[in-house]
């Protein structure tokens, strides 16, 4: 990777991060049962692993969502954020790895593979949610109330991230992309 490659990097990293802040900030609807709240963050942070990889998009990923369990006030739950959305960024670029080797389905100018990437991070981090409530509160009924509203927030998170990448595909930017799809140029 030549320097301005690798600033290019750092750049959108951090760009990625602020994203993934802001997208986590802007609707954040407090949860009964888990002190936590459901946010429209994981499309930033699929849409990070997207672009970046998995190396800086798990960067991205937990650095910007612990930043904003910080800014909302839910310090409590900010290093498991850091661990478990980085993680989650981890499991969907290195499934993507695998799966790109082989070609596959479209949907919505959008690659299967992709979504079950995301469908994987997402399971990835309902279930790491579940036990860092169970570990803080000690009450594992209340965690495992946790996994439907989490559930529901990768879901939401997908949808979003699936419209912004087959838009973006369809651009310049696509060059910026890490993962992906082969797409015939016209």
């Amino acid at each position: 990777m030549t320097n301005r490659e690798q600033t290019t990097k750092i750049i959108l990293t951090g760009l990625m991060m602020a994203m993934v802040v802001v997208a986590t900030m802007m609707i954040a609807i407090p949860t009964p049962f888990t002190s936590g709240y459901i946010h429209l963050g994981d499309a930033m942070i699929f849409l990070s692993v997207l672009i970046l990889g998995w190396r800086y998009g798990a960067v991205a990923a937990g650095a910007g969502s612990a930043l904003a369990d910080i800014l909302l006030g839910y310090m409590i739950w900010a290093p498991w954020t850091l661990v478990i959305k980085g993680a989650m960024g981890v499991v969907m670029g290195l499934f993507l790895l695998r799966a790109m080797k082989k070609p596959g389905r479209y949907l919505l100018g959008v690659p299967v593979y992709q979504l079950i990437g995301m469908v994987l991070a997402g399971c990835f981090m309902a279930v790491g949610y579940c036990i860092a409530g169970w570990l803080i509160y000690g009450n594992f009924i209340a965690a495992v109330l946790g996994i439907p509203l989490n559930i529901l927030q990768f879901s939401i998170g997908m949808v979003l991230a699936t419209i912004l990448a087959a838009a973006l595909y369809k651009t310049p930017a696509k060059r910026f992309f890490t993962y992906r799809p082969m797409i015939k140029e016209e």
